[in-house]
């Protein structure tokens, strides 16, 4: 299980890229098709043409770093993207379900309790039985 601090955004590339690129490829990558800046220290993913291989990119204040998995069977799927969308962004439990191999598409998140600020903090006790 991957920890990231919230800072950090997940971009997930649409379009697919050749397995050969090494750091200068990537980095260029995230430069021309996504327009992010690869030493922000967020992490962009990519997958080849058949998503069966996945490779992350990502800056750590001292170099980049690539991370780089295959699945035994099937292929990474993500959610779908809107047209012309260079990528989609995920957070980290994407990330991790991605990485182990679970479909997106299908995947639906409940939405979470937020705070409201314009409700009072402390609302009317509960009444007595």
């Amino acid at each position: 299980m991957l920890t990231l601090p919230p800072s950090v955004r997940i971009y997930f590339a649409t379009t697919p890229i050749d397995m050969r690129c090494s750091f200068r490829g990537l980095s260029g990558a995230v430069r021309q098709r996504l327009a992010e800046d690869p030493l922000s220290g967020h992490l962009f993913c990519f997958t080849n043409k058949n998503r069966t291989l996945l490779k992350i990119l990502f800056y750590d204040r001292t170099g980049y770093a690539i991370f780089y998995k295959r699945l035994s069977k099937g292929t990474f799927q993500l959610p779908e993207a809107a047209a012309g969308q260079p990528a989609v962004r995920i957070n980290a439990g994407q990330l991790a379900m991605l990485l182990e191999g679970i479909d997106l598409r299908g995947v639906k998140q409940r939405l979470r309790h937020h705070h409201d600020p314009h409700t009072p903090a402390h609302s009317a006790p509960c009444p007595r039985t």
